[in-house]
């Protein structure tokens, strides 16, 4: 409010300034190796900008006065006055570009205040857009905006276009609730979101993946009646397939055909029917999850639509195969490209043809339709080698992946961050931990950045070793280079931190993984109950097990095996009894130690007819295993011998 008052009272006495007032200037195009600095007075100033609109600014832009934000606020003010809006615009999107007035706000809103007074309120949103736009450069989004809010006192109504201008730079700049807050706000203070501002706060909970508010977001545009266009919906089919959530991407669909069908058609000129990139994308989502029956029903329901699959359709479909291990299916789809004449395989699909026969360890396979591309003129790219690498890499082949990286060099190939990944790893796994330091440091020298797998890597290696001080140093520096830990890497650290008994540690970074919104997996609890096990606080170990439960994450043989095991250690034989017979009744094979380890117990303590019911629930040739097991465990014990001498 105070830069209202101070720019109302500026307004009344800049028309008698403009005889008094001179600012020094520098034009440019003399000729003359001597600067010269004529007194320059507003009025003439004033001249020279109505000049410039006439003869393509070229006279403003030869000029350069030396002007304080004081001086700006004054002739920005004085020009609306007497030459009109837009010479005062033209001068305002000049004096803007200088450093010492772009984020002076008084100057923001004297210009703003001058057009409403000349009743041109559109040039006043247009400045006001400016006003967000550079002051969201500075991090002063929010400063900018509570000014379009108050601009309100002085005539000027907020409008759609300015909000969804500084929504849009909310979201890019990241700052997704501040973005949430400012759409709420459009509506209580009388603006309603349109078309646009729904797409961009969409675009931003899609970056964030947050598919529960996208549905509710959705919601709101259907009892509005507005519709998205096919952009904001392959935004919205890959975070809803993130969350395996296909049933509403079907239900989007479905919407988006009624939404196109005769009766509704004239409702938005925006309305389409999901196209090809959007069926494209949930393919690819089904794929990915491992769903692929369900894509090529999606598929048939393309075609019986009329809409006719592309190469990156077909490509999907691939990668799907070959992720759930048929990758003959695979390859008969892709065979099926080569001879079609509508779309043929591009250096995308055998990249990924190529992927599958190296997971399946079918390296010649892969090499051949290396040589099948370039007979095709397609250019294996860095994904493509890197590919192969790793598959070398996997295989336990590092010359062969060495080689490949000398003939990416050959072609002018860039090594990416990936296809040190692959070599980086098995150096670890073979125990080259310096080599593979080495081979980092060369990467850093061609200008690569370590990635969250990078770390992950050496981290794992540290775990390992059970060097943890290195371990969390390298965790350290992946959350300090911006990148989130994930729950594996969280679970990494958790299971070395639980082997070395340091259940404090582990328990501190379970609750940061779940505070990040982090899952834990199986893994994780199973980690956090076989630490506590191993110090003999097995009912610590129960409560993760409740709460594993609880969190409908299931339990799985090792989990089960971990905490009997625990809790015969403490001969609290009864409830490990009862775990072992809920896992039995669950389906689950408990693993040998498991069976034996609680037969043993129960035999210790006079129970062996508990302990050969236990053993005879399981298969003929399981029981006969065990129980020979058993036998010989129990002969060769301390027990027995005590037995005998009784």
């Amino acid at each position: 409010m105070a830069l209202f008052r101070r720019s109302k009272l500026l307004l009344p006495s800049l028309r008698s300034i403009s005889s008094l007032t001179t600012i020094t200037a520098t034009n440019h195009l003399q000729s003359s190796p001597v600067p010269q600095k004529p007194m320059i007075t507003i009025p003439s100033l004033c001249s020279s900008i109505s000049a410039s609109i006439l003869d393509g600014d070229r006279s403003l832009q030869s000029l350069r006065p030396n002007i304080t934000p004081q001086d700006a606020i004054a002739i920005v003010a004085l020009l609306a006055e007497t030459e009109g809006s837009m010479v005062a615009l033209t001068f305002f999107y000049w004096a803007v570009k200088l450093p010492e007035i772009k984020h002076f706000m008084l100057f923001y809103v004297t210009t703003v205040s001058s057009l409403i007074g000349r009743g041109n309120l559109e040039k006043a949103q247009e400045v006001m857009r400016c006003l967000i736009k550079c002051f969201s450069e500075v991090n002063r989004l929010k400063e900018a905006v509570h000014m379009v809010f108050e601009m309100r006192n002085q005539g000027l109504k907020l409008n759609v276009h300015t909000m969804n201008f500084a929504l849009r730079l909310a979201v890019e700049m990241g700052d997704l609730s501040y973005a949430r807050k400012l759409f709420d706000e459009m509506s209580v203070n009388g603006v309603s979101p349109d078309f646009v501002s729904f797409k961009i706060l969409i675009d931003g909970l899609c970056r964030e993946s947050f598919a529960e508010e996208i549905q509710r977001v959705l919601r709101s545009m259907k009892e509005k009646d507005l519709v998205i266009d096919n952009v904001t919906c392959t935004l919205i089919v890959n975070a809803f397939c993130k969350k395996g959530w296909f049933r509403n991407v079907f239900e989007l669909f479905k919407w988006m055909h009624e939404r196109n069908s005769p009766p509704n058609k004239w409702m938005s000129e925006r309305n389409s029917p999901p196209n090809v990139i959007n069926y494209t994308a949930l393919i690819d989502g089904l794929c990915k999850k491992g769903s692929v029956k369900q894509a090529f029903n999606v598929l048939e329901e393309m075609t019986k639509r009329g809409i006719k699959p592309n190469v990156y359709t077909h490509t999907c479909l691939i990668h799907g195969l070959c992720k759930i291990g048929w990758t003959e299916r695979a390859f008969r789809l892709f065979l099926k490209l080569i001879k079609s004449n509508s779309y043929k395989p591009n250096v995308y699909t055998y990249t990924t043809m190529i992927n599958g026969y190296c997971k399946e360890g079918k390296l010649e396979r892969a090499e051949m339709l290396l040589s099948k591309m370039r007979e095709q003129n397609l250019v294996p790219n860095t994904n493509t080698y890197t590919t192969l690498i790793n598959g070398y890499c996997k295989n336990g082949n590092l010359n062969k992946a060495y080689k490949l990286m000398d003939l990416m060099k050959k072609e002018g190939l860039v090594f990416s961050i990936y296809t040190y990944n692959a070599i980086i790893d098995r150096l670890c796994k073979k125990g080259r931990v310096h080599e593979a330091y080495k081979l980092l440091e060369r990467g850093l020298k061609e200008g690569l950045k370590p990635d969250k797998i990078t770390y992950t890597i050496f981290m794992s290696e540290s775990c390992k070793r059970e060097d943890l001080k290195t371990a969390q140093e390298l965790f350290d520096k992946m959350i300090h280079a911006g990148f989130k830990p994930d729950i594996e890497t969280y679970t990494t650290l958790i299971s070395t931190f639980c082997k070395q008994g340091n259940m404090e540690e582990s328990e501190g970074l379970f609750e940061k993984c779940v505070e990040l919104g982090l899952v834990p997996t199986k893994q994780t609890y199973t980690s956090l109950i076989s630490g506590y096990c191993n110090l003999m606080k097995s009912n610590s170990a129960l409560r993760v097990f409740e709460k594993m439960v609880q969190n409908k994450c299931n339990p799985d043989s090792k989990t089960y095996g971990a905490l009997i095991s625990g809790l015969c250690k403490e001969s609290r034989l009864e409830k490990a009894r009862a775990l072992y017979e809920g896992m039995i009744e669950k389906g689950l094979v408990p693993c040998e130690v498991t069976k034996i380890t609680l037969a043993f117990e129960l035999c210790k303590k006079d129970k062996s007819e508990i302990a050969m019911c236990l053993l005879e629930r399981l298969e003929k040739k399981q029981w006969a295993k065990s129980v020979n097991i058993l036998v010989r465990k129990l002969r060769d014990s301390t027990f027995y011998h005590n037995q005998i001498l009784e």
